[in-house]
């Protein structure tokens, strides 16, 4: 398992990812959007999510100074 708190700026062009672990995140504070299988998801403090390794996602824009906290379970 790795915890990692992330701070992100804002995007100057969105940015794709298929992780090869299990990742839940949990927005701190700040504000994002993200694409999941097709769908916007408009991010805000307190908001959580949990994906699949291997589900594609895209970060399409962020709020300068938004927090995050993830947890990634190592796939075997």
């Amino acid at each position: 398992m790795v915890i990692e708190h992330i701070l992100s700026g804002e995007l100057e062009a969105p940015v794709d990812f298929v992780e090869d672990d299990d990742e839940w995140f949990v927005v701190l504070a700040g504000g994002a959007v993200l694409h999941v299988g097709g769908e916007a998801r408009e991010l805000r403090p307190n908001d959580w999510m949990f994906l699949r390794r291997g589900t594609p996602h895209r970060l399409s824009s962020t709020q300068p100074g938004t927090s995050w906290l993830t947890v990634r379970i190592k796939g075997e």
